[in-house]
């Protein structure tokens, strides 16, 4: 496995291979990263993946800093998955001007959900993956649907830009309790761990209601997020919304995406369940 941390090693690399795949990661590496990069193994010719802990997707007092940097286990761990290039640059060679000069600006989703508390989140995020794109010129690209928001963004980005790639879902991985794995799942103390599958299971209660014809949304959401809060979260939001806008669910709506965020302690934890509905 190459391990490449400049932009010139990477592009004459790249020159010589056919099919490429993109893994975008922060690194921290766990379980659902190595699920991207099996599945795209299985979608190119070599699979990329970069690691960069990317400072201009964080807000005011969040976890820069303090985000976890292991890129000698990360190495370690996606030589054993298979990957063929890991692309770690540093801040200097991705921002050579010191700051980003020009961003990617989302449409209004990148304000609402995730967006309302995280603001300039997205715009960091569609940002660094533009250029990500710009210089691996991946073929296919793997995102999780935990980060279901994220997602949409870049899925509706690639399609307005009329960017030449293909984005593949890859299905949240979680732990056996539910809990969906996350790389801050590490700032989570022993009992926290179990206590945070509360989160998986209300959604899970919410799609099994919605299943048999409940269809008051904003109840099964208050509901929901009132357990948590009883419980020593602080719930930042829990909705039901258009699994492929992300615009606010209606009742005659089929395809339906739960997404939720709450802290635990002091971490930030989202996850989110689809629900298929029958048509009646």
């Amino acid at each position: 496995m190459h391990i490449f941390h400049t932009i010139t090693e990477l592009r004459s690399w790249r020159k010589q291979v056919k099919r490429v795949a993109l893994v975008p990661t922060m690194g921290n590496l766990h379980a659902g990263h190595l699920a991207l990069v099996r599945t795209a193994k299985a979608h190119a010719d070599a699979v990329v993946v970069s690691i960069f802990v990317n400072r201009i997707q964080f807000g005011v007092g969040e976890d820069f800093e303090l985000y976890p940097r292991t890129l000698a286990e990360d190495v370690e761990k996606l030589t054993e998955a298979g990957a063929d290039v890991v692309f770690a640059p540093s801040e200097t060679e991705l921002y050579p001007n010191g700051t980003q000069q020009y961003f990617v600006e989302p449409p209004a989703i990148q304000n609402e959900l995730c967006g309302r508390s995280r603001p300039g989140h997205f715009r960091g995020v569609a940002t660094i993956v533009t250029k990500l794109f710009n210089i691996v010129q991946p073929d296919v690209a793997c995102f999780g649907k935990k980060d279901y928001q994220q997602l949409a963004v870049i899925k509706g980005m690639v399609q307005d830009l009329n960017m030449d790639i293909d984005i593949i879902p890859v299905e949240i991985e979680r732990a056996d309790s539910g809990l969906a794995l996350s790389s801050r799942n590490g700032y989570l103390t022993i009992e926290q761990r179990e206590q945070a599958a509360q989160l998986s299971a209300q959604l899970r209660t919410m799609a099994e209601a919605m299943r048999r014809g409940n269809r008051q949304f904003a109840a099964l959401e208050n509901s929901a997020a009132t357990y948590l809060q009883q419980h020593g979260w602080q719930v930042d939001y829990i909705e039901v919304r258009h699994a492929q806008t992300l615009t606010k669910a209606q009742i005659s709506d089929k395809n339906l995406v739960i997404v939720a965020a709450a802290i635990l302690g002091t971490t930030r934890l989202i996850d989110n369940l689809e629900v298929q509905l029958e048509h009646e």
